[in-house]
Order: structure tokens, then sequence, then C-alpha cells
């Protein structure tokens, strides 16, 4: 891309601004079909027992998981960086009737007080952030005592760093085109897409094992790690999905405040 971002953040928020519109598309699918009930099962299957819940969605993109809870009947507010992201789930949540509040969030401190949620949900966000740490941290400041959180991520990037990754990642990525040959495999240009994976280089968790690393990390943090799905794929994808990531399996972090 001729783009040249000024900082890792403001290159994030340049592509998954790019993004938004296709990713929108991809949620309103979602809500749409039987992973809109999946998803909703799996999370509140490790969330608190409380209803309702006051729940935090962390980079929510076009909404998917605040929209979802939010029909759920819990009280939910959501944060993304990306401008053009939150008004994709503004206007998802109107045309689904769904009440959730949605603010823009700089990437460093959420904007919200101390002990605010009972639960914080994220997908496919951790992987992107340069301080995932802190993050975590943060994440875990808005909880209540014996809050919960609820993340879903992946190790995206990994095949960047690691050979063995790397052959998994181009045999599964034949195998894919092999099945599915008219497929599009980058919605919004192959150019965008390497410019994410330059930026992908430059992130901590991009050669990290996972979710070796998340257990290790939240335990630092004075977290109980209630349970690690190293593969949830298998409930929540669809079979092209599954043949797309079979190399980067989907894994879950359930942790509560000790």
């Amino acid at each position: 891309m001729e783009y040249k971002p000024k900082n890792v953040l403001d290159g994030l928020k340049s592509y998954w601004g790019a993004r938004s519109a296709s990713y929108s598309s991809q949620n309103i699918e979602e809500l749409n079909n039987w992973k809109k009930l999946a998803w909703r099962k799996l999370i509140l299957q490790y969330a608190p027992l409380k209803e309702p819940m006051r729940i935090l969605d962390i980079g929510t993109g076009p909404g998917f998981f605040a929209i979802n809870l939010a029909l759920a009947g819990h009280q939910v507010s959501a944060v993304d960086v990306t401008e053009e992201m939150l008004e994709h789930a503004r206007e998802n949540a109107k045309a689904y009737g769904a009440e959730a509040e949605f603010a823009l969030y700089d990437g460093e401190r959420l904007p919200f007080s101390d002990e605010s949620f009972d639960l914080v949900v994220s997908r496919n966000v951790l992987w992107n952030l340069e301080k995932p740490k802190e993050a975590l941290c943060e994440w875990k400041r808005v909880l209540v005592p014996e809050g919960r959180m609820v993340y879903f991520d992946a190790n995206w990037y990994l095949y960047l760093f690691d050979e063995e990754q790397r052959r998994r990642h181009e045999e599964a990525h034949e195998n894919y085109h092999r099945l599915y040959p008219n497929a599009v495999h980058d919605k919004i240009g192959s150019q965008k897409a390497q410019f994410l994976e330059e930026i992908a280089r430059t992130l901590p968790l991009s050669k990290v094992h996972r979710p070796e690393w998340d257990r290790e990390t939240l335990e630092k943090a004075d977290m109980d790690v209630i349970q690690v799905l190293p593969n949830v794929g298998d409930l929540v994808w669809d079979e092209e999905e599954k043949v797309h990531e079979k190399a980067t399996p989907l894994f879950m972090i359930c942790a509560e405040i000790r």
C-alpha cells in the first residue's frame, strides 16, 4: 500500500476502517444464521450466573457480540478504536432492535470506572495490540469481584515466525483453494492483506504460542483461569471456515477475578 502509517495503531485503524463494510456484512450473516445462537450459548455457558449482566464488548467491530448479547437481555456497552466500525455497529444494532452503548476507544485506557462490568468479551482483538499484557490488566480493572472475561483469538500470524506453522498454514490454504476454487480469500484485496501482515510482524503476540501465553499472563495478573478451550471452531465455524483456518484453531479463554 502507498499509505504509510505514522504508527502501528494508525495502521490498524486504516486497515480495519477499510475492512469495516465487508466485516459488517459478515457479522450480519452470522446474526441471520445458526451462528448467532451458537456464539451466545458458548459465551453464556462461561459467564457469571447473573441476570441481567453488565457486559463490555472490547473491539466490537460491527457489533456482533454486543448485539447478540443485548438481544439476550443483557446491558451491553461496546468499544472499538475504529469509527467506521462503530458506525456499522450502531446501524446494525438499530436494525436488529438491540439496545447497546457504543464508544470510541483509544486502545489504551477503557473509558469506564473500576468494577463496572460483570463480564468482558472480545473476539480476535488481543493479537492486534501493542501492549497485550497491559490490556488484560485494563480489562481486569473494569470487572467486578468474581467478574469474568471470556475472549477468543488464534495464532493468526505465528506462521511469520515459526517454520512448522508456516508449513501448516500453506498446506491449509492450498487445500482450501482446492476445495473452494471460487472463494475470495482477500475480501479487500491482497495488497491490503499484505499491509496487515507487515503490521503483524511488529506485534508481540504474532511470535508467541497461544493460548499458553494467555494462561501464564492471566495467572501472573492474579486471575484464575477457569477454562481454556483450544479449538472452539467446531462449535461456531461452518465447514468452509474450518477448512480455511485448519492451521489456526480458534481458542477460548475464560478467566475470573480472584
